[in-house]
């Protein structure tokens, strides 16, 4: 019972960057930029990938053989941009993401240890 509720958890957390796919103003309060950016386009895409992220985790929350791939999947873009953040010099716009994505590596740590466990 803990599984699908550390999953749900973790898909949670995905949730709000993979709205701003259908609704687009999503990206100007999270991120402060505008339609008229170039990369706004760039910013729907990754909104797209969230969606499978969050799909993902919603998935291996029911579906216990796809959890192995759900966590290097979260992991892979929870953890990078993480690392991403700090090399950049943690930039003050994106302090808040990086708040949430640091207090759910506990969550992907407990799914990975359940996931992998002999």
């Amino acid at each position: 019972m803990l599984q699908p509720i550390l999953w749900l958890i973790l898909a949670a957390i995905h949730a709000m960057p993979a709205l701003a796919l259908f609704r687009p103003a999503t990206l100007t309060a999270l991120y402060g930029m505008n339609a008229d950016n170039p990369l706004f386009l760039l910013m729907q895409h990754r909104a797209a990938l969230f969606l499978a992220i969050f799909v993902a985790c919603v998935w291996a929350a029911f579906v216990p053989e796809g959890r192995r791939l759900a966590v290097l999947v979260v992991g892979i873009s929870m953890v990078s941009f993480l690392v991403l953040y700090w090399t950049a010099g943690s930039p003050a716009p994106l302090k808040r993401i990086a708040i949430v994505d640091l207090a759910g590596l506990p969550v992907l740590a407990g799914v990975a240890w359940l996931a992998f466990r002999p």
